[in-house]
């Protein structure tokens, strides 16, 4: 079995990419620089990364979503040099989220995992 089974999601906008100015869905903002190379050091170790947007979501009409991967492959062709598999939703092989919006929870506790107490 491989070292590094499962594979890590990581979000576009607002965590590989900056959020463009104004934001838009016919753009992808600049690389995030400390995320890009977090994400070539995944690579280079073998790990499988995924990008994972709501920009391909099932409920999106599918030119939009067809529209939306074509622009994203291209934008990881240019910026990381290959193309990722791009999902919208994690599944049960999914080992680690980055994203800007999650807040990490302890295990079947519903505690957040930073300390923060609710409303914080």
């Amino acid at each position: 079995m491989n070292e590094h089974s499962g594979w890590i999601g990581c979000d576009l906008d607002g965590t590989l990419a900056k959020y463009p100015n104004p934001y838009g869905h016919n753009l992808i903002g600049r690389p995030v620089p400390l995320m890009l190379q977090r994400v070539q050091r995944w690579l280079a170790e073998g790990r499988q990364v995924k990008i994972v947007t709501a920009r391909v979501a099932s409920s999106l009409p599918m030119e939009e979503v067809v529209r939306a991967r074509k622009m994203i492959t291209s934008w990881l062709e240019l910026n990381l040099g290959q193309a990722l598999p791009i999902v919208s939703e994690k599944d049960y092989s999914m080992v680690e989220l980055w994203d800007d919006r999650a807040v990490q929870v302890i295990t079947n506790t519903g505690e957040r995992a930073d300390g923060a107490k609710e409303g914080a």
